[in-house]
């Protein structure tokens, strides 16, 4: 299994970043790990690397109940970020709700490729990389 490059995790949870750091280090899952608080922070974080000419993560783990700006209006936003790889930039919905508005709401949005449920395992993982490598 290969790797990815550059992922993303949007949280602000310092629980569960430190735990999927430690997760993501054992099954090598990444070489370069961008984290970000809130949305807003994500959003102007990620809109730097676009205009340096830098491709965004290829995949972003994004929270949906956050203070500030929560996932849903990061999504909507998200979309306008000028960039050369952002239809190939895979986000992943992370939360802790199984309420079944959340995973229904989650299909209208396209650039969303699955609702992971927290904490991530070592398999979710694992199963993201062999996503990538087909």
């Amino acid at each position: 299994m290969s790797k990815i490059e550059k992922c993303c995790i949007i949280d602000d949870d310092p629980v569960f970043i430190y735990g999927t750091k430690r997760i993501m280090k054992k099954v090598d899952f990444c070489d370069d790990l961008i984290i970000f608080n809130n949305g807003p922070e994500a959003l102007e974080g990620l809109k730097k690397i676009s205009d340096q000419g830098l491709k965004i993560p290829k995949v972003i783990f994004l929270n949906l109940n956050m203070p500030v700006f929560n996932g849903w209006e990061f999504l909507d936003e998200f979309i306008h970020i000028p960039s050369n790889n952002l239809e190939k930039t895979l986000i992943y919905i992370i939360s802790s709700s199984v309420e079944p508005l959340d995973l229904e709401k989650v299909k209208n949005y396209k650039n969303v490729t699955n609702y992971i449920l927290k904490p991530i395992t070592p398999n979710d993982l694992e199963d993201i990389i062999k996503t990538l490598s087909k």
